[in-house]
């Protein structure tokens, strides 16, 4: 690279093949991302950011991306309305399956190290539909996936066995009053 020769940078962000692999690398995110979310990346240290990037849960991957680099990913995906976005530094978070948790994560980072003022969500994007902070903070109240799916399975195997009682108790009842007749019948 060119820059090499006056001391200039040799990062991943900064020469074409970097570039192309940053792209790259954030679009098979997407791929694999229900939501995706953006907060302020400035005023973030290393060791704050990898403590973050700890405390996440499993399947959610976090990123600083360069403005121009996340449009080009973004570029023909569901998740091109984040171009909006695409102001400042941001640090995106590509969740897979618990917003919920992620979110939850952010939040207690955003308390413990007293940054709730200054890096608050900027916005996220959940299948094509861009949401505002309010609107990311909400969805990730929802119950998660895998909870409505237990949710569903329990209530589809309740089901034989409260239909079984409804068809029974007819029977029940005819049986009772015949044999309450014939009880009176009897005497």
């Amino acid at each position: 690279s060119s820059t090499a020769l006056f001391g200039g940078a040799r990062g991943g962000a900064t020469t074409l093949d970097g570039k192309k692999s940053t792209v790259a690398t954030v679009k098979e995110l997407l791929d694999s991302s229900e939501t995706i979310f953006t907060v302020p990346a400035s005023g973030i240290t290393v060791s704050e950011a990898q403590n973050l990037r700890r405390s996440l849960s499993e399947g959610t991957t976090m990123k600083v991306v360069k403005n121009k680099l996340m449009s080009r990913a973004v570029k023909g995906t569901e998740y091109e309305p984040v171009g909006e976005m695409l102001q400042g530094a941001n640090m995106w978070f590509f969740i897979e399956e618990d917003i919920g948790g992620s979110v939850k994560a952010f939040n207690s980072f955003t308390k413990e190290y007293a940054k709730k003022e200054t890096h608050s969500i900027l916005g996220g994007n959940i299948e094509g539909t861009n949401y505002d902070a309010a609107g990311v903070d909400a969805i990730s109240k929802l119950p998660s996936k895998i909870k409505l799916i237990t949710h569903i399975a329990g209530s589809i195997k309740a089901i034989p066995t409260k239909v079984a009682r409804v068809v029974k108790a007819p029977g029940m009842k005819v049986a009772r009053a015949i044999k309450l007749a014939g009880e009176e019948g009897s005497e």
